[in-house]
């Protein structure tokens, strides 16, 4: 079983940025896509980003398109890590957001929620105006 850990949450004023990891554990994770989701408070889960298994072909959704940056750690030999870079972030990104592992390597496996068969705990970035 995989267990996905973010961190990296927080407050940020408006315009500012933020970064947020996923590190995951287990088995089989290295050859599978991964992504990003986000929930606000009375809204359903949503779908932000996503990378496929090798870090060559990325996924977004239009909300955050030139503002937001998936990549895979390049440092990290187990490719277990996935960072989300956040720039110019809005009061309408606050949110919850939960590192997902994608059903297998392609992009699109992480890009819907029944795709998903890991998620990690979430966590809170709130954005001030």
């Amino acid at each position: 079983q995989v267990q996905l850990v973010e961190s990296g949450g927080g407050l940020v004023q408006t315009g500012g940025s933020l970064r947020l990891s996923c590190t995951a554990s287990g088995r089989a994770f290295s050859s599978a896509a991964r992504g990003w989701f986000r929930q606000a408070p009375g809204k359903e889960r949503e779908f932000v980003a996503a990378i496929n298994w090798s870090g060559g072909n990325t996924n977004y959704a239009d909300s955050v398109a030139g503002r937001f940056t998936i990549s895979r750690d390049k440092f990290n030999k187990f490719n277990n890590t996935v960072v989300l870079q956040m720039n110019s972030l809005k009061p309408e990104d606050t949110a919850v957001y939960y590192c997902a592992l994608g059903r297998g390597p392609a992009v699109m496996e992480a890009t819907l929620p029944n795709r998903v068969t890991s998620w990690g705990q979430g966590t809170q970035v709130t954005v001030s105006s």
